[in-house]
C-alpha cells in the first residue's frame, strides 16, 4: 500500500522532529523550568509569527483552485487567528506587549520563508512550506502529554492546546491539503525540509539550556 505525499514527507524529516522534542526549550517547557521571562519572549516572537502564519492561509485560500480549498483554508485560518488569542490571553496575563515586539532574525527568516513561498508559488508547494508547523507542534503536543504533567507548570495550558483533538484536526486538515495539491517533487520536498530546519532553528533562537 502507497504511503501519502504528507506522511512520506513527515517520515523523511522525523529527525528534525526528534530534535526539536530534545530541544532543551521544548523539554524546559514540558518541566515548567523555563524562566517566565524567557518563555515570554518565545511567545512575543511565536505571534509575530503566526500573524504571517495566518496571512498565508489567506493567499493560499485567494488561490484555491476549487471549493474544498476555500473551505478549508478558511477553517485553517480561523483556527490560527484561535491559535493566536491563546498567545493574547498569555501576553494579557504576563503584561506582555505584543505590539512592540522585534522579530528575531531566526523569526524573520521562517516568516519571510512563509510569505515568499505563498505569494510566488502554488497551493500544493505553499502547503509544503506549511504543514510542517502544524504537524510538528501537534506531534511535540502529543508527546509532552504522554508524560506525567508537573504539578502548577505555568505552560499547561501551552501542552494542553497542541496536544487536543481540535489542533490536530487541523494539522490532518492542512496535510490532506497537501496531499491533494502537491506532488511529490524536489522543490516539494525542500519546502518541507525547510521549514523542518526553521522550526528547530526558532527554537535555538531562544538559547535555553537548562539553567536561569
Amino acid at each position: 500500500m502507497s504511503v501519502g505525499l504528507s506522511r512520506a514527507l513527515w517520515e523523511a524529516n522525523v529527525d528534525l522532529a526528534r530534535a526539536a522534542l530534545a530541544h532543551p526549550f521544548v523539554r524546559g517547557i514540558a518541566a515548567g523550568s523555563v524562566p517566565r521571562e524567557r518563555f515570554a519572549a518565545y511567545l512575543a516572537q511565536d505571534a509575530y509569527f503566526l500573524d504571517a502564519f495566518a496571512r498565508a492561509y489567506a493567499l493560499a485560500l485567494a488561490r484555491s483552485p476549487d471549493r474544498d480549498g476555500l473551505e478549508a483554508f478558511a477553517r485553517l485560518l480561523t483556527g490560527a487567528l484561535a491559535e493566536l488569542r491563546l498567545h493574547a490571553s498569555y501576553a494579557a496575563r504576563w503584561a506582555i506587549d505584543l505590539g512592540t515586539v522585534r522579530p528575531l532574525p531566526a523569526t524573520t527568516a521562517y516568516t519571510d520563508f512563509l510569505l515568499a513561498t505563498a505569494s510566488l508559488r502554488g497551493v500544493g508547494e505553499t502547503c509544503a512550506a506549511m504543514t510542517p508547523c502544524m504537524r510538528l507542534y501537534a506531534w511535540l503536543g502529543q508527546e509532552l502529554a504522554r508524560v506525567p504533567q508537573v504539578d502548577g507548570n505555568p505552560y499547561a495550558e501551552w501542552i494542553a492546546t497542541y496536544a487536543s483533538a481540535d489542533f490536530a484536526a487541523l494539522a490532518a486538515e492542512l496535510e490532506r491539503l497537501l496531499d491533494r495539491y502537491a506532488t511529490q517533487t524536489d522543490a516539494v520536498r525542500d519546502l518541507y525540509r525547510r521549514a523542518m530546519e526553521l522550526e528547530v532553528a526558532f527554537f535555538d533562537a531562544h538559547r535555553w539550556t537548562g539553567t536561569a
